[in-house]
C-alpha cells in the first residue's frame, strides 16, 4: 500500500548526553526505497543529531513545531514553525539546536554507499562502519551519538546570525495556482526556493473536493507525502484509502500504479518530498500521455500489444 501514520509508524527513542528525542522513522514504514523521512521530536536545550556532513546525499528539513538554531560549520541561524531548511553535500557540518521543544522532518537519499564526515569528532562513517575501524556502535547506540555525548553541545556563537538563503518560511514563498478541470491546488516550491538541487519539495494544499494532480506514475522519481492538515483519500489506481494529518504515503519509482490524492470538504494540505531525475518519464493512464521531464516533452501515446507489428 505504502501508507502509514504518525502514530503508526516505528519509533525509538535516544538519550545520550544532549542527544535525547524521539526519532519516528516515517519513510522506512511507508515502504519507500531510495528516499526516507523520519520525525525527530526533542526536548529545549537538545541537539537533533551530532554535527554532520555528507559526502553526495541532499537533506531537506521541515519545521513541524516549535523554534530552535540551525547550526552549520559554526554559524547559527533561527529556525520555527513553517521553515524549510536544505543542507547541501560538502557545504559544511550540521545539526539543529531546540531552543523551545522542536518538531521537525527529516527527508533525504539513501545512498548505501555514502560516507558521512563528523569533524568535530574526528571520524567517518562507510555503512555502519567508522573510519577509524572501530565498532559503529557502543552498547547498543551508534559510535557517533557516544562520541558527540562524550565531547558535549557543540559551542553556541553569543549572536545569531543572520538566515542564509537555504532556510525560507512557507510564508516567505509565493504560491502558484495549479490546476485544470478537477484539478485545483496552491503550490509553494520550497525546495527551490532555498538551494535544493538533487531533491525538492513543495507545500501544496489542495482546494476542497478537488484532485491533486491528474493521476500519474514515474519511471525514476520516489516520492514522500506528509499530510499537515486537513482530509481526504489516496488514489492509488482505482482503490481508494483515507488519509489524513500525520498520514504518511510513499510512492516509490517503477511500480506502474498511478496515485493522486483527492481532498475532502476542508481541503488538503500536504508537503511532497522526491528526487529530481532528469531522465524520468511519467505517464497519465487517464489520458494516455507520457512526460519526458528532461526533453520537457509531453506526448499522447498508444497502446500496443508487446508482438504488435513484429509478426
Amino acid at each position: 500500500m505504502g501508507l502509514t501514520h504518525f502514530d503508526e509508524a516505528r519509533s525509538r527513542e535516544r538519550s545520550i548526553g544532549h542527544l535525547k528525542g524521539r526519532w519516528t522513522l516515517l519513510g522506512e514504514s511507508a515502504g519507500s526505497v531510495v528516499v526516507g523521512a523520519r520525525r525527530i521530536e526533542f526536548a529545549a536545550g537538545g541537539w537533533s543529531t551530532p554535527a554532520h556532513e555528507h559526502g553526495r546525499e541532499e537533506e531537506i528539513f521541515y519545521v513541524l513545531d516549535g523554534r530552535g538554531l540551525s547550526w552549520q560549520a559554526g554559524r547559527t541561524a533561527a529556525v520555527r514553525a513553517g521553515d524549510c531548511i536544505v543542507y547541501r553535500p560538502g557545504q559544511g557540518a550540521h545539526s539543529l539546536h531546540a531552543l523551545e521543544p522542536l518538531d521537525i522532518l527529516a527527508f533525504g537519499q539513501r545512498e548505501y554507499d555514502e560516507c558521512v564526515g563528523f569533524p568535530r569528532l574526528g571520524i567517518s562513517l562507510v555503512g555502519n562502519r567508522a573510519v577509524e575501524s572501530v565498532p559503529g556502535a557502543v552498547d547498543g547506540a551508534p559510535v557517533q551519538f557516544v562520541r558527540e555525548a562524550e565531547l558535549g553541545p557543540p559551542e553556541l556563537p553569543p549572536d545569531v546570525g543572520p538566515r542564509p538563503s537555504t532556510i525560507v518560511n512557507v510564508d516567505e514563498v509565493e504560491p502558484t495556482r495549479f490546476g485544470r478541470g478537477r484539478v485545483m491546488a496552491t503550490r509553494r516550491n520550497l525546495g527551490r526556493a532555498a538551494g535544493s538541487v538533487k531533491t525538492g519539495i513543495q507545500h501544496v494544499k489542495v482546494d476542497p473536493g478537488r484532485d491533486s494532480v491528474p493521476q500519474h506514475c514515474h519511471s525514476l522519481e520516489e516520492e514522500l507525502f506528509v499530510i499537515l492538515d486537513g482530509d481526504g483519500v489516496l488514489v492509488l489506481d482505482e482503490e481508494e484509502s483515507p488519509v489524513r494529518a500525520g498520514s504518511v504515503v510513499a510512492r516509490p519509482a517503477g511500480t506502474g500504479v498511478a496515485h493522486m490524492f483527492r481532498a475532502g470538504a476542508r481541503g488538503l494540505t500536504y508537503l511532497a518530498y522526491g528526487t529530481r531525475e532528469p531522465g524520468d518519464i511519467c505517464f497519465y493512464p487517464r489520458s494516455s500521455k507520457l512526460s519526458f521531464r528532461g526533453l520537457g516533452v509531453v506526448a499522447r501515446i498508444e497502446r500496443l500489444d508487446y508482438w504488435d507489428g513484429e509478426e
